[in-house]
């Protein structure tokens, strides 16, 4: 469905890492193991990296480059919850089910803090997350979490920030108050999923780049992958592959519609400057339906995305496109040079509830919907605990009803298109 390149997305991430890149070689025979994962994302990395510290055999690979799709090109923010909020999740869980789902999550918030620490690498893990309302009618919205999340859920230490005291978080008159979660971060997407590539490898893991599953079949007890130059035997298998699936499983990739998504890195501004936009150098979103979300870098840019496309194609312009978008919150940036454009497709459900399951000893993970930093993590601690024989949370997981798109794979897009113009509209009026 989508091209795929030899050399990781210009990102800033990749420009400014560029000792990270080493590649793997390509898989050039037949092998045989117990796991095989496909997908050297987020999912497909933690899912492995879990699985191989408790003694399986575990082959991934990559069609392009570690992380070369959403996992290395996102905005780096690690917030608790999905993209659905926890509404639909509770709908077909109760309470009950969704408190569980919620705990695996913050569980998922401790366990990325620790990781790096834990495997020797770094990430720029900063701690911190402004959530802003834009409009007044949506303040209510900020008043609303905090006091279900700390009645409901056991989240505590939300803090509300009024309008009066915001400029102490945010140089911008744009919003109307904020609520600031302690237990949220943001870091550096590229050297986190590098961090992880070389932690499973460390733990007795492989890792095949430019090794494109063509087609799988069972085969026994097991599964048969196809790739360009071999075959895999496995006697499980993991579909970590998000919006690119492509045609790999047409009964998975049936759920999610790619969805285009980009974003801007500014040049260095100055550590005066890039911490005068935000003196707490948290990062931000907002809660209009299609949001802006940005943060500072370590080297004092700001990285800013916002805006999504559902017909497949990318602005012509990111750069363009963004501008508007930057200078709307940050007026005082008007015309500072944005050095890096870059964009990808992100998984989207229908519910934007994630996807993960299993049938048999074959499991998959998808369906972030464009928040999937914290619930890749969550999702692949599901499914390891369930592949090694212990814990239910994949079962709740999958009594999550995630139907296909209205459309089929033809109509999908374009109906989604017209549904989301509906709710831009409603973030401007």
């Amino acid at each position: 469905m989508f091209l795929r390149s030899n050399q990781p997305v210009g990102t800033y991430y990749a420009a400014a890492n560029p000792e990270l890149l080493q590649p793997r070689a390509p898989l050039t025979e037949s092998l045989d193991c117990e796991v095989l994962v496909i997908g050297a994302g987020f999912s497909g990395l933690h899912t492995a990296l879990q699985l191989a510290e408790n003694g399986r055999q575990v082959c991934v690979i990559e069609a392009s480059r570690i992380a070369w799709a959403a996992s290395g090109r996102n905005g780096g923010q690690a917030l608790p919850g999905w993209s659905s909020d926890l509404g639909p999740i509770e709908a077909d869980l109760g309470h009950e089910g969704a408190l569980r789902l919620w705990q695996g999550m913050l569980w998922a918030a401790g366990e990325l803090r620790d990781l790096p620490q834990r495997h020797g690498f770094d990430c720029d893990y900063r701690v911190g997350h402004l959530w802003t309302a834009v409009l007044p009618r949506r303040v209510g919205l900020l008043y609303d979490w905090q006091a279900e999340a700390n009645r409901r859920w056991g989240y505590e230490g939300l803090r509300f920030i009024p309008r009066e005291e915001l400029p102490e978080w945010i140089a911008s008159d744009r919003y109307q108050a904020g609520l600031y979660d302690p237990h949220s971060a943001h870091l550096n997407p590229l050297k986190l999923a590098y961090g992880l590539a070389a932690a499973l490898e460390k733990a007795g893991g492989r890792i095949h780049e430019q090794t494109r599953a063509l087609r799988y079949h069972e085969a026994g007890s097991g599964f048969v992958v196809e790739t360009e130059h071999g075959s895999i035997r496995c006697a499980a298998l993991v579909l970590a592959c998000n919006a690119y699936i492509d045609g790999l499983d047409p009964q998975v990739s049936a759920r999610i519609l790619p969805v285009g998504t980009y974003q801007v890195a500014s040049v260095p501004l100055g550590e005066e400057l890039a911490r005068s936009l935000l003196p707490q150098n948290c990062c931000v979103t907002d809660n209009q339906f299609v949001l802006d979300y940005f943060r500072l870098t370590p080297d004092h840019r700001l990285l800013f995305g916002g805006g999504c496309t559902y017909l497949g194609g990318m602005p012509t312009d990111i750069r363009a496109a963004t501008r508007p978008y930057v200078e709307r919150v940050f007026p005082q940036l008007r015309g500072v040079e944005l050095e890096y454009a870059w964009g990808g497709h992100i998984d989207c459900t229908m519910r934007r509830t994630p996807d993960i399951g299993r049938r048999g000893e074959l499991f998959w993970l998808q369906g972030y919907s464009g928040h999937g930093v914290l619930p890749s993590l969550a999702a692949a601690h599901a499914v390891s605990e369930a592949m090694l024989g212990r814990g239910d949370e994949l079962d709740l997981y999958q009594r999550l009803s995630n139907p296909g798109f209205p459309g089929g794979q033809r109509f999908a897009a374009p109906l989604e298109a017209v549904g989301k113009a509906w709710y831009r509209l409603r973030d401007f009026f």
